[in-house]
């Protein structure tokens, strides 16, 4: 240290490098100079230099008009505490020496010195006599005006600093216009002259101050820049921030649409009059990346490719790929500028003297990089654009036409730029979690993990979680809830469980969530076991769910607090379809299955299982081996609120559909910020209702009002006045007895769904009774406004995440995906995933259905 003071001592410069033609960022810790068309000059200062005299080297170094800008230097000034720097602004004589101080006093070889150019505009003098307003002569012309460029010259330039830090000299009157500035006051004319300019100087004067740079800070609003710096003053300023969502469609409740990524070159035409696109030597680029990806692009806009003949951290060497062949000289070299990223190229020939062969319909240079870094912003606003679109994207920007897989690989490192690392997102979760935890206490999440021969380390199973609204706004919902599960489609298989609850407006409302390795006997027992001990523990919550073995053996396993009378298992009607099409295949019997699963009396009900019986003893046989009230609505007892399906999981797994191919931070996430968006948006609906005193949910009032429509034309019979006992015919001659003090009626329906059947509505209007004291409460405003009230809470910026202490988690090896391209589906498929009502092909050869030309088997009896 005392031989690097005294060599610093006993030389006569000081080595100082200049940052122009771009930006300064400031974070917390660090100031930065940034700009895609940022250029450098070294200078050597003298030790006794002055301020007038460093600005005007900079004047001589650089291309700046000395006459239109002037400049303002902020040193990146090093703190007391630790590897810290504050701006420190260069603005006198002594500020300068100030600066050159800086390496005597401390560890800096040399010093870097920003440059802010700011247009300079013309300041007229106020009039004598104490007038406030600014103006000019009859013969006074804007264009005249003098620019200067000194500290104290006349035109004033915006800084964006305090008007107390600004040089007092800048605000004295010139001497030179002065004189006439009294001359003009003592005409009786000079109010006149002075109104009629000052509303065009003050327009004037706002056109410059709306052209002037502000510092851009990374963390801030605005950017203290002051002589005297503190190194406390950022910690004590510094604003709270939040955590955002990786992508605004975390946020959405609906797809968003593609956003296309505007038009971008990323480098600059450093020469007045260069307007080929060619490189020029001398241009400097943020690092090697920013290079590569300008050689890239202005590569496939000239239709030609180039080899890279040499490429190190200090160096990259370009050539045409058809040098040798067509004798082409174009080539370019790059070096880094020592102690920075930066890299500058120092030879440079070109353009291209040679053409292609042929056309192709690929580009060499346009790579899986290139792709990423093309199609990230439409992944950012869009997660789950398809390959085929990028493909499309590429094809309209560029006029190219890639292939599947480079498409798809552009896709898979977009995300990970974006989203982060599969293997890392493991690690990273129970530190994610507990930020969630710091903002929004009360949630639940239940680790499992398997120990290693590694220390302090864990492999990842399993892990559930649910949010306190989710867990709050439940209690308010009708006790049912669909389970489900579906695969993920990322760098690691496993599957999503997800539990659903429905509220009175029979809209999906999410609960919990859990990744397993799979779906087993063993995960979906833990994970119903979860949501017993941390969600909810109401009694009679009616389960929806497929035929899958771990469901079917959880339900019924007494230690799990699912088996009846706690809770009622109830199976979904388009599964069971499913899989009695699979086993019989037969369209009209799987029909008469939906018939007799939809029936709301058991006449009914019967009816069409005679039906299927005369057709099919064997299908017959089959339906009754299974429990009637799992899978019939008539043998139900209103358990499952005639929610016959598992949709409101399906539903919500296709809004999941994209996330399951992201890391599980991203997952975990996304789940968070969309079910702050149903939350935010329901809540407002629930609180219109209330406050236009709405006593239903929208969906009970439509039925109760189609209802009352149908309840008009019924003829009513009472029978015991006492007990509300009626007789009640409808339009289509079927009677039904209703018993208004017991609340029934044998169509059942009530008991069913919750709300009052036609019938009830009108036994209700024949002696003056309200029918709404039939509706059940969860479909009231009140209950559907709770249900959605509960708050979620911003995250806090990661920044300030407690510290995760525990074991590290790491991903199973056994459940990574080997091999590139688009993962193999391991979805079992059925008649479930063909759609309704599809029209078969027809073979262009033998003209018949169920097969086209590359299957046709009479091919060879056409011809």
């Amino acid at each position: 240290m005392d031989n690097l003071v005294t060599s610093n001592m006993s030389a006569s410069t000081i080595r100082v490098i200049c940052y122009y033609n771009g930006h300064i960022v400031r974070t917390k810790t660090d100031v930065e100079y940034e700009g895609s068309e940022t250029r450098i000059v070294p200078l050597k200062i003298p030790i006794e230099c002055t301020f007038q005299e460093l600005i005007d080297m900079i004047y001589s170094k650089t291309i700046i008009d000395k006459r239109r800008f002037k400049l303002v230097l902020i040193c990146k000034y090093p703190l007391r505490n630790g590897n810290r720097f504050q701006p420190f602004q260069v603005r006198d004589d002594s500020s300068v020496r100030e600066m050159l101080d800086l390496v005597n006093t401390t560890t800096i070889e040399e010093i870097e010195l920003f440059i802010k150019v700011v247009r300079v505009k013309a300041q007229l003098n106020q009039c004598v006599g104490g007038h406030e307003d600014v103006f000019v002569r009859n013969h006074d012309n804007v264009a005249q005006f003098d620019y200067g460029c000194g500290p104290s010259s006349g035109p004033v330039p915006d800084t964006g600093l305090n008007a107390d830090d600004e040089d007092s000299a800048d605000e004295e009157p010139n001497d030179e216009y002065g004189e006439d500035v009294d001359d003009e006051c003592d005409g009786a004319d000079a109010d006149v002259e002075v109104d009629r300019h000052a509303s065009f100087l003050r327009a004037f004067n706002q056109a410059l101050e709306n052209e002037q740079g502000v510092y851009v800070s990374a963390q801030a609003p605005s950017c203290d820049v002051s002589n005297h710096p503190d190194d406390e003053t950022l910690d004590e300023s510094s604003p709270v921030t939040y955590h955002l969502p990786p992508t605004p469609h975390f946020q959405h409740v609906e797809n968003l649409d593609i956003v296309v990524a505007s038009c971008w070159t990323p480098w600059v035409q450093p020469t007045t009059g260069n307007s080929s696109g060619e490189f020029v030597i001398g241009q400097v680029f943020n690092s090697k990346s920013d290079l590569q990806e300008a050689a890239k692009i202005y590569s496939i806009k000239a239709h030609q490719e180039y080899v890279v003949v040499a490429s190190s951290k200090k160096l990259l060497v370009l050539r045409c790929k058809k040098a040798e062949e067509c004798h082409c000289p174009w080539k370019l070299r790059a070096m880094v500028v020592k102690d920075t990223s930066l890299f500058v190229i120092n030879k440079y020939t070109g353009p291209h003297t040679c053409v292609n062969p042929c056309l192709n319909r690929d580009h060499h240079q346009l790579d899986s990089q290139l792709v990423s870094t093309h199609i990230k912003a439409l992944i950012q606003a869009q997660f789950t654009l398809s390959t085929a679109a990028i493909q499309a994207s590429v094809m309209e920007k560029w006029g190219y036409q890639i292939s599947y897989k480079k498409a798809l690989d552009g896709k898979h490192k977009a995300i990970r730029q974006l989203f982060g690392d599969f293997s890392q997102s493991y690690t990273q979760l129970p530190r994610l979690f507990l930020g969630i935890e710091q903002s929004n206490p009360g949630g639940a999440v239940v680790w499992k993990t398997c120990e290693t021969n590694m220390p302090n380390t864990e492999i990842f199973q399993r892990v559930f979680w649910s949010f306190k609204p989710s867990i709050e706004g439940f209690q308010h919902c009708r006790p049912v809830m669909s389970i489900d599960g579906t695969h993920l489609y990322g760098k690691y298989k496993g599957k999503l469980l997800i539990a659903m609850g429905c509220d009175g407006n029979n809209q999906l409302f999410p609960l919990a969530f859990a990744i397993t390795e799979g779906e087993n006997n063993d995960s979906w027992g833990w994970f119903l076991a979860c949501i017993r001990n941390h969600v909810t523990q109401r009694p009679g919550i009616c389960v929806i769910s497929d035929r899958h073995p771990g469901i079917m053996a959880a339900m019924v396993d007494p230690h799990l607090g699912w088996a009846t009378p706690f809770a009622y298992h109830r199976i979904c009607m388009r599964h069971f379809a499913s899989n009695f099409m699979t086993r019989f295949k037969d369209k009209i019997l799987k029909n008469l299955v939906c018939r007799a699963a939809l029936a709301s009396t058991e006449r009914k009900f019967k009816k069409h299982m005679n039906t299927i019986g005369r057709i099919n003893s064997g299908a017959l046989q089959w339906l009754e081996a299974v429990p009637f009230q799992l899978w019939a609505l008539s043998h139900d007892g209103g358990r499952r609120y005639g929610l016959m399906t598992t949709n409101i999981s399906e539903v919500f797994n296709s809004v999941l559909k994209g996330a399951r191919s992201l890391p599980v931070t991203a997952l975990v996430q996304l789940t968070f910020f969309r079910l702050n968006g149903y939350f935010v948006a329901r809540r407002e609906v629930g609180a219109n209702r209330l406050a236009s005193t709405e006593q239903f949910t929208p969906y009970v009032d439509a039925q109760i009002q189609g209802r009352v429509v149908k309840a008009g034309s019924m003829e009513i019979v009472l029978y015991d006045h006492e007990k509300g006992l009626f007789h009640v015919k409808s339009r289509r001659g079927r009677t039904h007895r209703v018993s208004l003090h017991e609340k029934t009626c044998t169509c059942v329906k009530t008991l069913i769904y919750g709300f009052p059947c036609s019938h009830i509505i009108s036994a209700c209007q024949h002696r003056c009774v309200d029918f709404r004291l039939f509706v059940d409460r969860y479909y009231t405003t009140q209950s559907y406004y709770d249900t959605w009230a509960p708050l979620f809470h911003p995250i806090f910026n990661e920044d300030e995440w407690p510290l995760y202490d525990g074991t590290v988690i790491v991903p199973p090896e056994s459940m990574r995906r080997f091999g590139s391209g688009r993962p193999k589906s391991t979805r079992l498929h059925n008649e479930m995933d063909v759609r309704e009502g599809k029209t078969l092909n027809m073979c262009g050869l033998c003209k018949q259905l169920g097969h086209n030309r590359r299957s046709c088997k009479n091919v060879n009896q056409v011809q």
